[in-house]
């Protein structure tokens, strides 16, 4: 059985993933952390981490960037392992969350879904069969309220296939401005906010007489907070180190 706290605990996703492990008999919620409590709830939810009222075994943190410092802090002090599945992140906090890597274990992928990451793996054999030829471009479109652009997501497609290509491409995100044509080293990266959409990532190749397109569709949150939660029972009794997915999927 895996303690669980969820930072983030009264939003959208909090609950979804507070639903999704009532369902498993493997984990349970201890407490939670949010500014706002939610009295629907079934266990203590606090403002901050150094006020839960049980040590977790892993902390999931779906909330927002500006928590980061302090969910590290209290993890690094009472030896507690991190889901991280927040997005938004700064360089700078990207570093600190691999600096925690070297005391804590530390899950930090930009997309949850199963789905997602078999779709950047699909993408780096295209690349690498591609490279020269064919031109990218990646669309991502999320709702309304989501802050961030581009998606964490996108920018881990790119980086994933840019890690197979011999010629390193740099993003390009806005072209309205650049009175060029498109160069050979770059990839292109668009984004689309409007209404309820959970989450669409479409990468394309295009080439001379032919386009190729790889595209995940997520329908619900579900999809991530699904692979949270298997995250989080995965980095229990875990030592120190930074983990992803590939990790995941490789003791499966």
């Amino acid at each position: 059985m895996t303690n669980i706290a969820i930072c983030g605990a009264s939003g959208k996703m909090g609950k979804v993933i507070a639903d999704i492990i009532t369902g498993r008999d493997d984990c349970k919620v201890v407490g939670g952390i949010d500014k706002v409590a939610d009295s629907g709830a079934d266990f203590p939810i606090v403002a901050t981490a150094a006020e839960l009222p049980v040590k977790p075994e892993v902390i999931i943190d779906f909330s927002h960037p500006s928590t980061l410092d302090g969910l590290l802090d209290y993890c690094q002090t009472n030896g507690v392992p991190i889901v991280i599945a927040t997005t938004g992140y700064s360089e700078e906090q990207i570093a600190k969350i691999k600096k925690a890597a070297e005391l804590i274990p530390v899950f930090f992928t930009f997309n949850m879904s199963l789905g997602i990451n078999l779709l950047a793996e699909l993408a780096k054999k295209a690349a690498a069969v591609l490279e020269g030829q064919f031109d990218i471009e990646i669309i991502e479109k999320h709702h309304n309220q989501k802050i961030d652009a581009p998606s964490g997501t996108a920018i881990m497609l790119g980086n994933a296939i840019n890690e197979v290509l011999e010629q390193k491409c740099e993003y390009v995100y806005d072209r309205h401005s650049v009175r060029a044509k498109r160069s050979k080293t770059e990839i292109g990266m668009h984004s689309v906010r409007g209404g309820t959409i959970v989450g669409e990532h479409e990468i394309i190749f295009a080439g001379r007489d032919e386009v190729i397109s790889l595209k995940h569709e997520a329908h619900s949150k579900s999809v991530f907070a699904v692979g949270s939660v298997n995250a989080a029972v995965f980095l229990k009794n875990k030592e120190h180190g930074l983990f992803e997915m590939g990790d995941m999927l490789a003791e499966v």
